[in-house]
């Protein structure tokens, strides 16, 4: 009777060539070895640097393939895991086996025989197998997790840092970190591309395996990176690191900055028109615009109107500017005056807290007391001494009575203060005012500023106009009404509630 033969199969799990050669050959030295002393006939031999975790191996396939046409009959392999770690490769197997297409299967450290035992134990050790796999992903993946816990990014270093094996962590590596530091010095400046900035990486001796230029999308992926900053990316979330930053956060702003203004560059360079939508004409009560003519900005009337011919003329804008800063001035609030108002607002504040507390306290206390009917209505409705049609209307009515007074404990602990914030904002914003009118820079900050305090700017031949005295009168009045009225007849808690 003809020997069966059998094919070798020896496999390793990664790709690393280096690594391959302390295993691929330990396991075809064994194997040939078993083979030699056991007598077997060896057909081929196939090597494979896979993982088994997944089916679709090319060599294993092709092995199998093989044995479907007869041409080997047995296989020799280390162990059963280097068969397979997943079910459908190792369904494959079995169900050769089942159908004595293969009719063997030998490992030096495993024993097999094709008997229904045999294949039970086979199915042990391929589920032994992929459950070591899973287990380990499993157990992989929490380990990652918990080291970004630790603020620790689970990878290679980028440029400019090196992974400390000894202490696991990732530290600046002192030959290269000051480049990238000026790579993004000299990014954030605003007038360089990444082409030039791949040139600035070239000259410190930054260049590819084959001496060019590095690549300009690794270029921006370096530039993009927020690990120079202090943070990094996993599994798509921001997460703080424990590394020591290269640049600080408001340099990687920048150049983020300038990254999007490369990527979306625009047809010419717009002025900023802060006033422009904002004034209407006196005229024909279009709004006004802007334009710069001969190097100037100047602001008009849109001229829009179908009912009348508005014939306003242009005005420069630092002209226009000295008139609205005369009429923020307007507004603006003495420094003794202000400190004195939110002084007596804080007091008024207080005294009001004081009253809330206390008023809360009894509707509070009424609370509790429906609580403690609604238990006894439920408890004489259980003793029957009560029906349900009692019962039912009784308990509506506590319910009922009960969320209006949790309403009015919401509102009391609201609605007494919100005459004190708007008073407050509208002192901190007249302080402010003077401050404004001055700033010569943020023109934009002026114009939040009156609209802000509701202003209603006009201009009619070149001249500004709102309704701010008016505005003022009512501040003035205010301001009295905090210093001495309001002061006098302190709030208690039935006049809380009686508001509410």
């Amino acid at each position: 009777m003809k020997s069966p033969a059998y094919f070798i199969y020896a496999r390793k799990s990664t790709d690393d060539e280096e690594r391959q050669q302390l295993s691929i050959p330990a396991q075809l030295d064994e194997l040939r070895t078993f083979a030699q002393k056991e007598g077997l006939v060896i057909a081929d031999t196939f090597i494979e640097s896979k993982t088994a975790k997944v089916p679709c191996r090319e060599l294993f396939n092709q092995m199998l393939n093989r044995i479907e046409k007869g041409e080997a009959q047995g296989i020799l392999a280390w162990h059963p895991d280097r068969l397979a770690r997943n079910a459908v490769d190792a369904g494959r197997i079995v169900y050769l086996l089942d159908r004595n297409i293969l009719s063997d299967l030998k490992f030096p450290t495993f024993w097999f025989q094709n008997t229904p035992q045999g294949l039970f134990m086979l199915s042990i050790a391929f589920g032994q197998s992929k459950y070591y796999v899973d287990a380990l992903s499993v157990n992989t993946k929490r380990g990652l997790r918990q080291k970004v816990r630790l603020g620790w990014m689970p990878s290679c270093a980028p440029i400019g840092y090196l992974n400390d094996r000894l202490t696991k962590t990732i530290v600046k590596n002192p030959k290269t970190w000051l480049i990238i530091k000026q790579l993004f010095e000299f990014y954030a400046e605003g007038s360089h591309t990444i082409i030039e900035a791949s040139d600035f990486l070239a000259k410190k001796g930054f260049i590819s395996p084959y001496g060019n230029n590095i690549h300009l999308d690794r270029v921006k992926k370096i530039l993009k990176n927020p690990f120079y900053c202090g943070l990094f990316w996993y599994s798509k979330e921001l997460h703080p690191g424990k590394q020591e930053p290269i640049i600080s956060k408001k340099l990687y702003d920048t150049v983020q900055e300038v990254l999007s203004r490369r990527c979306h560059p625009k047809s010419k360079i717009r002025v900023p028109k802060p006033f422009a939508g904002f004034i209407k004409c006196g005229e024909c009560g279009m709004t006004i615009t802007a334009e710069i003519q001969k190097g100037y900005l100047y602001y008009r009337c849109t001229k829009k109107s179908k009912v009348h011919d508005c014939s306003q003329p242009f005005i420069r804008e630092e002209k226009l500017l000295e008139q609205v800063n005369s009429v923020i001035s307007q507004v603006s609030l003495r420094t003794d005056w202000g400190e004195h108002m939110l002084a007596k607002l804080k007091t008024e504040r207080d005294n009001i807290s004081q009253s809330v507390m206390v008023a809360s306290k009894e509707l509070k206390e009424k609370v509790i007391l429906i609580n403690k009917k609604i238990s006894f209505l439920l408890d004489s409705f259980v003793d029957q001494t009560l029906s349900r049609e009692d019962y039912l209307l009784k308990k509506s009515q506590l319910v009922s009575e009960k969320k209006s007074l949790e309403e009015k404990i919401i509102e009391l602990s609201r609605r007494p203060f919100d005459w004190l914030e708007r008073m407050r904002s509208w002192v901190i914003s007249a302080l402010e005012a003077d401050k404004i009118a001055s700033d010569n820079k943020n023109h934009f900050q002026k114009r939040e500023f009156l609209n802000m305090i509701g202003s209603n700017l006009t201009m009619k031949d070149k001249t500004v106009d709102c309704d701010l005295p008016d505005q003022w009168a009512a501040l003035e009045s205010n301001y009295r009404s905090v210093l001495y009225q309001r002061t006098v007849l302190p709030l208690n808690y039935a006049r809380l509630l009686s508001i509410l």
